[in-house]
């Protein structure tokens, strides 16, 4: 990354990017995004297992529940995270943050694989389980915030979409390896293997990519936006730096409402997709019990991994169409399709015929990407460079833990209490409603600088702007 000329020239004071810089810079922060979701495509790939691991035998319905609900104790810290880590992040820097969060992260996923089961060590298992889950969910509070926040100031005003996406191609690569290797390891070991060991795989491989996440990230020089605002701050006394999080709740409060709209939207649908559909799908005994019909626990991970690979090759290309039509026509398709859909989709996978299964989880899938594309450059851009990391930490991670974290938990109690099957569309009407609410709010971030930094140019956009001037 370099400055034009002396930063008053042809460029007009922007930064220019090199396509190399780029690319280290996507590498770097999408790899904490593939660690995360591995786990999460791990753990609920896995969610079976875990039960008859940690949790008391005896009672299906309630280690189900427990299960998920050690998933959402992750979530309730996330706060905690994204209130630590989001204003540190505003006055050490981005890279330094992101270099601790991620090896923390890998950390806690690492630890999953080594506790001991319930028949080992009784009640302290599902203890020790819930310890590592609150250090995954502390670290990814300041982790998915700050990659969108480093992405999005290193990257060029007129691609800033297309290489935004590329955080969610890290996600969906992540929990389609993390759902692919949970799926194989039993196809390729012994029952017995997988009950001790074979399961723990998964869990241990996080750590050589966290530490491969560290190692990208340490290369790489804080992003232009960041430090111009080191270079300003020398110069003046930045009273509001001080009190980093009282300046973003007592000023920032509407903005940060306007990205929780986007975030809970988003992030309802990302988690009935990866989190609630692998257990709703084949869970036979729920489906029979209230007029659905399941289908095998191998047909519906297979055809939920076809759709996560599929998303993986959209994504950039919704992304990219982002920076030509602008971010809210996409997610305008995405909000009101859930609305229109959402009780079609769950009628398609309750069906128990495959082909149907098949086409609501399509479906569902493509609304993702709507916002997994679009997001990740839409998010940062309400926020100004000196809040920009903890203003999006806090709002991000309050609204996901309320309301997004919690969907398997809350889809699962529901369907039990009602013996409704429709409560996920239901959940996903819900969701797109506020997405158009907060869509009328919204102002088209495309092409524009982020608020606060200097415009961004290309290298070639550059060339471009110097040679009209000669």
């Amino acid at each position: 990354m370099t400055e034009a000329a002396d930063g008053r020239g042809p460029s007009g004071g922007a930064t220019v990017t090199d396509d190399a810089t780029m690319r280290r810079a996507v590498g770097a922060a999408a790899v904490g995004n593939i660690t995360e979701w591995f786990d999460f495509g791990v753990y609920g790939y896995l969610s079976t297992t875990i039960e008859a691991q940690f949790f008391p035998p005896g009672n299906p319905a309630l280690a189900q529940l427990a299960t998920f609900a050690t998933f959402a104790v992750a979530f309730l810290v996330r706060p905690l995270g994204g209130l630590f880590f989001g204003p540190l992040g505003d006055k050490i820097g981005r890279t330094k943050v992101l270099a601790v969060t991620v090896i923390l992260m890998a950390t806690g996923t690492f630890l999953i694989g080594l506790i001991p089961s319930y028949s080992s060590i009784g009640l302290a298992a599902p203890i020790l389980l819930v310890c590592a889950r609150v250090l995954q969910g502390f670290s990814t509070g300041g982790e998915y915030a700050g990659a969108m926040t480093f992405i999005a100031e290193y990257s060029p005003d007129r691609r800033r979409g297309y290489f935004g996406s590329f955080l969610e191609f890290g996600t969906f690569i992540g929990y389609a390896l993390g759902a692919t290797v949970s799926s194989v390891l039993p196809l390729v070991s012994t029952p017995a293997f997988m009950d001790t060991w074979g399961w723990r795989i998964p869990f241990m491989v996080a750590l050589p990519l966290g530490i491969v996440g560290v190692y990208l990230r340490t290369k790489l020089e804080e992003t232009p936006a960041f430090q111009q605002l080191l270079d300003e701050s020398g110069k003046r006394e930045d009273a509001e730096s001080k009190h980093v999080v009282r300046t973003i709740f007592a000023k920032y409060w509407p903005t940060m409402l306007l990205a929780g709209g986007l975030v809970v939207t988003w992030n309802v649908t990302n988690y009935m997709l990866t989190s609630y559909m692998p257990t709703y799908l084949k869970d036979d005994r729920t489906m029979s019990a209230h007029g659905g019909q399941a289908i095998s626990s191998t047909a519906a991970e297979w055809l939920q991994i076809a759709v996560l690979w599929l998303g993986v090759l959209l994504i950039p290309l919704l992304g990219r169409l982002s920076d030509k039509v602008g971010r809210k026509p996409i997610l305008w398709v995405g909000a009101g399709g859930l609305i229109v859909l959402g009780l079609p989709m769950v009628l398609l996978l309750k069906s128990g015929s495959l082909i149907s299964v098949l086409l609501g989880l399509v479906l569902m899938g493509l609304l993702l990407i709507c916002f997994s594309s679009t997001c990740p450059s839409t998010l940062p851009a309400l926020f100004p460079t000196e809040v920009r990391y903890g203003g999006l930490s806090i709002s991000f991670n309050i609204f996901v833990s309320a309301f997004a974290g919690t969907v398997s938990l809350v889809m699962s109690a529901l369907v039990l209490a009602t013996g409704d099957l429709k409560w996920p569309g239901y959940y996903l009407m819900i969701a797109g409603a506020v997405g158009v609410l907060t869509l009328v709010k919204l102002k088209e971030p495309a092409k524009k600088p982020l608020p606060g930094s200097a415009p961004s140019l290309t290298a070639s956009e550059d060339a471009a702007a110097k040679a009209s001037q000669q």
